[in-house]
């Protein structure tokens, strides 16, 4: 009896997959590419990446810092973290760079650590170069300070 229950749950999935496969109408399918799926389009060029050194207003309360250089090349792996050559307690005196939170130091039960935290070793993973981009998409963001003034400015 199960082998039936078994076939008869994969026959419908195979009939539940073969159904979706064919409900997309093949117009929306290449909305995104803005081209044909048979046409090989010509990837638009690479962004340069923002190398001021001058640090970005943060939008919100606990937003990870942007990073405000170019980051090309950098090595961060299980045995170097180039990023900490500057922004290490011990290096900020000569690179003049920002040194990372204390929290990057804690542990998950908030006991602090003489090293960084494998939980904050890869910086990349919340911290991001920018782009000299145009927005792909309208953004109508409003920061906090914004909606307290607003406020403010009505009463």
């Amino acid at each position: 009896m199960k082998t039936g229950k078994l076939l008869s749950i994969i026959a419908l999935l195979g009939v539940s997959v073969s159904v979706m496969a064919t409900s997309v109408p093949e117009e929306k399918i290449d909305t995104l590419r803005l081209a044909p799926i048979s046409e090989e389009m010509t990837p638009p060029a690479m962004q340069a990446v923002i190398n001021t050194d001058v640090k970005q207003v943060r939008n919100y309360p606990m937003q990870p810092p942007v990073i405000p250089h170019k980051i090309d090349g950098y090595q961060i792996d299980l045995k170097v973290n180039k990023c900490m050559q500057c922004h290490a307690r011990t290096s900020t005196g000569h690179s003049q760079a920002p040194m990372v939170s204390v929290t990057h130091y804690m542990d998950r039960d908030n006991n602090f650590l003489a090293d960084l935290t494998p939980r904050r070793y890869f910086c990349t993973q919340c911290h991001a170069p920018q782009l000299d981009a145009k927005l792909l998409v309208e953004n109508d963001f409003v920061d906090i300070d914004h909606l307290i003034k607003a406020k403010a400015a009505k009463h």
